[in-house]
């Protein structure tokens, strides 16, 4: 009886394991598939500015949105993780250095991956935000073309991403951002000009950027990967709500919460929120306030 018993569980854990290798499978190539179908958007074009004024504007929003906190400070790329799980996941070079942009890459390229979140090929990028600089405004989106094509060439050749069998499941089931192409509505205009006066209006701007990790709503949720902490409510009806802007700039400035805890800037970027301008930050605030 006993070894009946041993027989059926093990031909059971087999039927198991082999309808997991199944699915799973069934997952890889759907990615794989998802992220080989090419684009054909049409060019774009947006006079890009020289003037000192917006190279200085594109490279605090290349700070802010986290540019240069994926592709390195000088842009150049990096490693971003290795992991047998989760794969190598590669940020690029983003100068015209040995392994970077081509020579003749164009504003309409660079269009193409912060408008549409695909290659000039038509391929889509991989964990490239671009369903957030999507929706920046015309003359934001001209200043961060603008500062990135002013930057020094770096000569870094980096590996290809090699995804990992958890971000190919995840990105599966919707809970990770891997194909920004899916995500935007790719006939929406461009916004002329942000409203940069502190307040709701530019909070709600700027907020784009917490939407990625702290979901549309703001209102947070589950974690952005196993293990990993749940993501926050900025809600009034959430912790950071309760904050006064005084404690609410502090934080976002020295990672500090109200209580005297550190926040682990790999769970929240709290390095790169320290470079927004007070008036940004209150901007934020007010916008975070409104919301219940």
């Amino acid at each position: 009886m006993f070894l009946k018993i041993l027989k059926w569980t093990g031909l059971g854990l087999v039927a198991l394991i082999a309808l997991l290798l199944i699915g799973y499978g069934f997952i890889a190539h759907n990615i794989g598939s998802r992220a080989e179908k090419p684009y054909p958007f049409p060019a774009e074009n947006l006079t890009i500015p020289a003037d000192t004024q917006a190279l200085n504007r594109g490279q605090h929003l290349a700070v802010i949105k986290g540019c240069t906190d994926c592709h390195g400070s000088d842009l150049s790329g990096k490693i971003m993780l290795d992991d047998a799980a989760l794969g190598q996941l590669v940020s690029s070079n983003l100068t015209k250095g040995k392994g970077g942009l081509p020579a003749d890459y164009q504003t309409a390229d660079w269009l193409r991956a912060l408008r549409h979140g695909v290659n000039r090929s038509g391929k889509p990028l991989l964990f490239m935000p671009s369903h957030e600089t999507t929706l920046l405004s015309a003359q934001d989106m001209a200043a961060v073309i603008a500062y990135c094509q002013s930057l020094p060439a770096v000569d870094h050749s980096l590996p290809a991403n090699d995804l990992g069998p958890v971000v190919k499941i995840m990105a599966y089931f919707d809970k990770m951002p891997l194909l920004a192409v899916e995500k935007i509505d790719h006939n929406r205009p461009m916004l002329a000009q942000a409203d940069t006066t502190e307040g709701i209006a530019q909070g709600k701007y700027l907020a784009i950027s917490c939407s990625g990790c702290h979901q549309p709503t703001f209102k947070g949720g589950e974690p952005m990967a196993p293990g990993l902490p749940p993501v926050p409510d900025l809600t009034r009806t959430g912790q950071a709500g309760k904050w006064t802007k005084g404690q609410f700039i502090t934080t976002l400035r020295t990672g500090r919460r109200p209580d005297g805890r550190q926040i682990d800037n790999e769970n929240m970027p709290w390095k790169m929120t320290a470079q927004y301008t007070d008036k940004e930050l209150a901007s934020l605030y007010e916008f975070f306030q409104s919301l219940q």
